[in-house]
């Protein structure tokens, strides 16, 4: 895991799910020297949400292949315990999961903890907030979804701007870090309120995989953070 970028105040978090998957390592390699943070892994099931994806053997490929960056990754599977294991085992750095879809949401924090991930909630648009009322000591990151999951290249959901506000200032009430992640319909019109809300990491798939730039895409997220 790279530190420093644990510490940075407003993280750009590439989504694979847009990725060229023929050519997935070069693609995650071009993006992060385009000045991307961290890796996001979209992880579906086609059971807790609509669609399939990655499994936790393309984590490890990425991590033979000789990629080192934070690699973020959302859960969007029921069960959750087994899985989680298995991608902090491939390399993962923290994983995040909904806390609708295990049986026990103290006893999967835990697990993931003691497979030395970070561990993140990752909060759908009609969840409400107060999921987090007995959990929220424990964690490390909320993720806010901004869309329903399951497909990239949504519009954002405007409701979403204030649910953002308010677990920032569930976040202030804590003593320790905790990173507000937001994923769904991130792009230049979007991120800028989505900032000044307050959150600080930036989940985007399409706006950076399907521009002909990565890093001017990417510096342009930056000045509209800023």
């Amino acid at each position: 895991m790279k530190i420093k970028k644990m510490n940075s105040n407003s993280l750009i978090a590439p989504s694979i799910l847009s990725a060229n998957f023929a050519r997935l390592g070069e693609e995650i390699n071009s993006v992060m020297k385009a000045g991307a943070d961290w890796i996001h892994f979209d992880v579906m099931d086609n059971h807790y949400v609509p669609n399939l994806t990655v499994g936790p053997m393309v984590c490890r490929s990425l991590r033979n292949d000789g990629i080192k960056d934070f690699i973020d990754v959302h859960l969007m599977i029921a069960p959750v315990n087994d899985l989680a294991k298995s991608f902090a085992d491939a390399g993962a750095d923290l994983i995040s999961f909904h806390p609708e879809a295990v049986d026990d949401v103290a006893e999967t924090i835990n697990i993931i903890k003691q497979s030395g991930c970070k561990v993140g909630i990752a909060i759908n648009p009609d969840t409400p907030l107060s999921v987090l009322k007995d959990i929220i000591a424990e964690i490390d990151l909320i993720l806010l979804m901004s869309v329903y999951p399951g497909f990239g290249g949504q519009e954002f959901i405007e409701d979403t701007i204030e649910k953002i506000s308010e677990a920032k200032k569930l976040i202030d009430q804590q003593d320790h870090q905790i990173f507000l992640e937001v994923d769904g319909g991130i792009n230049n019109e979007t991120i800028s309120r989505v900032s000044k809300a307050g959150a600080n990491v930036f989940v985007a798939g399409s706006a950076i995989f399907g521009s002909s730039d990565y890093e001017k895409t990417i510096q342009g997220f930056r000045q509209k953070i800023s």
